[in-house]
């Protein structure tokens, strides 16, 4: 095979040949596929740099000799891929390597939130991911792809599948005393699509900020931004949200998580939520409630939801990311009759709906029972998790004063003032390995007292792991040890 061309940036035949290599599999390919296979191989050596930019290609004729198929074969691909902008040919001047091709990236990071190089992760939000019911959930997906019906898989409700929102009706029903309506029930990826879907509809209504909890989640900020709101802190007492600056504020639209607060841990009063009704029901306000754990209390039944005392006025949220696994991104909100057909249109124009197969398998997951064994298994394993941390607290740090009602997957533990500053405190954590979040990360101000409140996840460590970290931990921040490098490894 020879290549022609004087220019000195013009590749020469030896120069080409790796190049060719590449198209010689796709020569050997079955007959009817022989074209596709020449393209798709050409394709790649211009993407991946193997045929750089400006290099002259061979004739038709040539490397159809070379690669021993018909020269038609080779004109068509010629022809196709100066069609898509790969190659660049003119009358009498051959077929060239066009120069506005970029090498595409060849790997795909993985941007997940992962804790990298940290020996302990006491940072709250994540469940154990080894608790996945696996077998179960496999046997549910196996039955719902028997028996879906084939016009099931088109574009699906954007409330979702009805056999799916009947099942969250009477579960919501049931476990948290939710007044659900199926045809109120909107299937979500998460509640963070649903926070995001009322913040759109809140906007279009003309809303320019809501109120949020402080501390409360970092999240909710980030989320309603993205829909054009902006957020006004309001601060807690040990009932809940204050009314005073609430009604100060002059927001219509607050957020929640009155049965176990983030991340105080502080369970909403009934006072207070009769308080937090009044105002709403008085200022024509929406009340969104995220009851991002609620079935999770380990010392008596759980309170059960606000959106229960008044459902006109509460927009409700939850997901499975607790009991089964964030990754699955399913979620759901129950809205007021007001609110429900501006929030199903809003989510018709973001997703056309989440997933068919997901939401009947978590459907049969529900009516079979499997969702509630589920909740028994995580429940037992969380407040052994829960009572570990204490008593690690207790034996390593004593003097620490452990709040919040016994609940969810963390705590909030006032460290004393002797294993301050912060900062200083943070730094050799980290340096060990030990990656924490402290209290002032949720919006709150530092303690007055001098202690160091921290948020501390417990949920995805075994027992035995978090008596581990809790020694580290306190060998890390003895006084008068000073911050080094950062180990890296399980603990």
């Amino acid at each position: 095979m020879t290549s022609s061309g004087t220019n000195p940036r013009h590749a020469s035949a030896e120069t080409l040949a790796p190049a060719w290599e590449l198209l010689v599999p796709a020569a050997a390919a079955p007959a009817r596929g022989r074209g596709r296979a020449l393209r798709s191989a050409l394709r790649d050596a211009v993407r991946s740099g193997r045929l750089a930019a400006s290099t002259r290609l061979p004739s038709s004729r040539e490397l159809a000799a070379d690669l021993g198929v018909s020269r038609g074969l080779v004109t068509e691909a010629y022809e196709q891929l100066t069609a898509e902008g790969y190659l660049r040919s003119g009358r009498g001047a051959g077929t060239w390597v066009s120069d506005g091709v970029r090498a595409a990236e060849r790997s795909a990071r993985d941007r997940a939130p992962r804790a990298r190089g940290v020996r302990y992760d006491f940072r709250p939000g994540t469940p154990d991911l080894s608790l996945f019911p696996r077998g179960a959930w496999s046997a549910a997906q196996r039955t719902v792809s028997g028996r879906l019906p084939h016009d099931a898989l088109g574009y699906p409700d954007p409330r979702g599948l009805p056999e799916l929102r009947e099942a969250l009706a009477g579960l919501l029903a049931r476990r948290r005393g939710v007044v659900a309506d199926p045809e109120r029930v909107v299937v979500c990826s998460g509640v963070a699509q649903a926070t995001t879907l009322l913040g759109f509809v809140l906007r279009d209504g003309g809303a320019a900020s809501v109120g949020v909890e402080d501390p409360g989640s970092p999240e909710h900020a980030a989320l309603f931004a993205a829909t054009g709101l902006s957020t006004v802190p309001l601060p807690l007492d040990e009932d809940g949200l204050a009314p005073g600056p609430l009604e100060r504020s002059g927001v219509r639209a607050v957020v929640t998580t009155p049965a176990h607060q983030f991340p105080t841990g502080i369970a909403y009063s009934a006072r207070r939520r009769g308080e937090l009704l009044d105002w709403a029901r008085r200022t024509d306000g929406v009340i969104m409630e995220d009851d991002y754990d609620g079935d999770f209390r380990y010392d008596r039944e759980p309170v059960g939801a606000l959106q229960g005392l008044d459902p006109e006025r509460v927009v409700y949220t939850g997901s499975v990311s607790k009991s089964l696994a964030p990754g699955l991104r399913l979620g759901w909100l129950v809205a007021p009759a007001a609110l429900t057909e501006r929030i199903v249109a809003r989510k018709r124009t973001m997703d056309l709906g989440n997933p068919v197969l997901d939401q009947a398998v978590l459907a049969d997951f529900v009516v079979r029972g499997g969702y509630d064994r589920q909740l028994r298994r995580c429940q037992r394993a969380y407040r052994e998790r829960r009572d570990a941390m204490v008593a690690a607290l207790d034996e390593h740090f004593p003097g620490t004063a452990v709040s919040g009602i016994a609940a969810g997957l963390h705590v909030i533990a006032r460290l004393p003032a002797r294993y301050g500053p912060e900062d200083v405190f943070l730094a050799r954590a980290a340096s060990a390995g030990i990656a924490l979040r402290p209290l002032r990360d949720c919006g709150t101000a530092g303690s007055e007292d001098g202690s160091l409140p921290l948020v501390l996840g417990y949920a995805h460590l075994a027992p035995a792991s978090i008596a581990r970290g809790a020694a580290a931990l306190a060998a890390a921040v003895r006084p008068g040890r000073r911050p080094g490098p950062g180990r890296s490894g399980p603990g």
